[in-house]
């Protein structure tokens, strides 16, 4: 035990109080930012749509209505297209592409994580999909649009003359490492699904389980996910998003 003194100890003097001037911010200097750019845009945006509109019809208030409508559809156009994924993270057009589907899935319950690695391996699952009707991993593909795309015997794909065996096998394993992971995590089993989404060439089916491994257009992604019974309930989708974004850490890390 430490000794303590029975003596009352002095209080220490308060610092001598210092007067910082405050530098007023005003609405131009926050606009000039990098991070506000989009609000400079939009600023110019709504502008330009009460000129064209307010002027020729000598009217303010059809001016500030048409500012509004194009502020909104701005705001709208850039919810859509927008990342969430930063621009040096993103491998592939393809991949930003079954961002932007998977996106729209966040209204009904579904949460994903991007560009997610393994410990002690370079390997990638591109997108990580945890809902109510499962989990998925989903990797984008952009192949060239110029070779056909062939299944043979419902166990090979050949993309032109390209034998994509190591493709689908990388993509099961991915899955199957994830799954084993996050079920860890948990203390109980995890299935992941594991998927291939091809843009550029024409596929011709709608979706072939080839070598356990689900393939199709990727604009069938968001159809691909929620067509299928509910069998995750939201508290089991919060735990098992929460485990994977432990156990799966970020491809290309956040300095």
């Amino acid at each position: 035990m430490s000794d303590r003194s029975s003596e009352p100890k002095s209080r220490p003097s308060a610092p001598e109080a210092t007067y910082t001037p405050i530098e007023r911010v005003s609405l131009a200097g926050l606009l000039q930012q990098p991070r506000y750019r989009h609000l400079r845009v939009r600023a110019l945006i709504a502008a330009g749509a009460a000129l064209l509109v307010g002027i020729p019809m000598w009217s303010w208030r059809l001016g500030l209505v048409a500012a509004i409508i194009a502020a909104i559809a701005d705001t709208v156009y850039r919810a859509r297209t927008s990342s969430s994924v930063a621009p040096w993270r993103r491998a592939s057009a393809a991949e930003r592409r079954t961002e932007a589907q998977l996106k729209k899935l966040e209204r009904n319950g579904y949460l994903t994580l991007h560009a997610r690695g393994f410990p002690g391996s370079d390997a990638q699952i591109d997108h990580l999909v945890v809902g109510p009707t499962g989990v998925y991993a989903v990797d984008s593909e952009k192949w060239d649009k110029r070779l056909p795309v062939r299944v043979q015997s419902h166990r090979k794909l050949f993309h032109g003359p390209f034998n994509q065996k190591p493709r689908l096998d990388e993509a099961r394993w991915e899955a199957s490492q994830a799954g084993e992971l996050i079920g860890k995590a948990l203390g109980r089993e995890i299935t992941v699904v594991p998927s291939l989404a091809i843009y550029g060439p024409a596929i011709p089916w709608k979706i072939l389980n080839i070598r356990e491994v689900d393939v199709f257009d990727g604009s069938r992604t968001r159809k691909w996910i929620t067509n299928r019974e509910r069998s995750l309930t939201d508290e089991e989708i919060e735990q098992i998003f929460a485990a994977a974004e432990q156990v799966l850490p970020a491809r290309y890390p956040e300095n």
